[in-house]
């Protein structure tokens, strides 16, 4: 299945490119941010969002600003809540019947995330996080997570037990706090890569994480 290429409009003449992937049992849709360092096209967007297709969500990735620009300096987070907002509302364009999720990797969650703290995002029952950036590798703290206290929407965590930006000890205490559910990926680190030694399998690992994600949109 090929995804269609489209554009999302934003403020001004601005605008960014996105991918639309919706297999024909559709039943859920997921707006789907990339991380800090790559774009939607990154095989691990490909991977995750062909893995969700096969199990009836579609997804519509996005770029922001800067990566559409070539740029490796990050928008603004007022930039990037604009970029949020306009993908939300071009997946309900796309897909006006189904319930709408979205979330991201990493940088793309956090942005997703705040965005939705400030101001519901329309129509979205839920916030999926593809591992959540809870503080730099080598600096624990649980600050990027205070804005979470106002999100009103369900949230489901998946996260790896080796994520250097995650530490569990700090992040079991904000998803209970959240009331959000966390599905931990035994071995995974921050790219969901099991070290050979765990004798577990990146393919494997993907597909237990993607199963949770699905059976999660397709029952909220």
């Amino acid at each position: 299945m090929k995804p269609a290429e489209i554009t999302i409009a934003l403020n001004g003449d601005a605008s960014v490119s996105a991918l639309w992937l919706a297999p024909p049992n559709a039943r859920a849709a997921y707006v789907f941010a990339h991380g800090a360092g790559a774009g939607m096209a990154h095989k691990s967007m490909t991977a995750i969002a062909e893995g969700l297709a096969a199990r009836g969500v579609a997804t519509l990735r996005y770029n922001f600003l800067y990566m559409e620009r070539g740029s490796k300096r990050r928008d603004a987070p007022a930039l990037a809540h604009v970029a949020v907002r306009a993908a939300v509302a071009k997946a309900t364009e796309l897909a006006p019947v189904l319930p709408l999720f979205a979330g991201g990797k990493s940088f793309g969650e956090r942005m997703t995330s705040q965005a939705q703290a400030l101001a519901a995002l329309a129509g979205v029952r839920g916030l999926v996080f593809f591992a959540f950036p809870l503080h730099p590798a080598g600096k624990p703290s649980d600050e990027r997570a205070k804005h979470l206290d106002d999100v009103r929407i369900p949230m489901l965590f998946l996260q790896g037990t080796n994520d250097a930006l995650a530490e569990l000890s700090l992040l079991k205490p904000v998803v209970k706090r959240l009331g959000a559910t966390l599905q931990l990926a035994g071995h995974a680190d921050h790219s969901f890569h099991a070290p050979a030694k765990s004798g577990r399998k990146d393919a494997e690992l993907l597909a237990e994480i993607l199963d949770t994600a699905a059976g999660w949109m397709l029952t909220h």
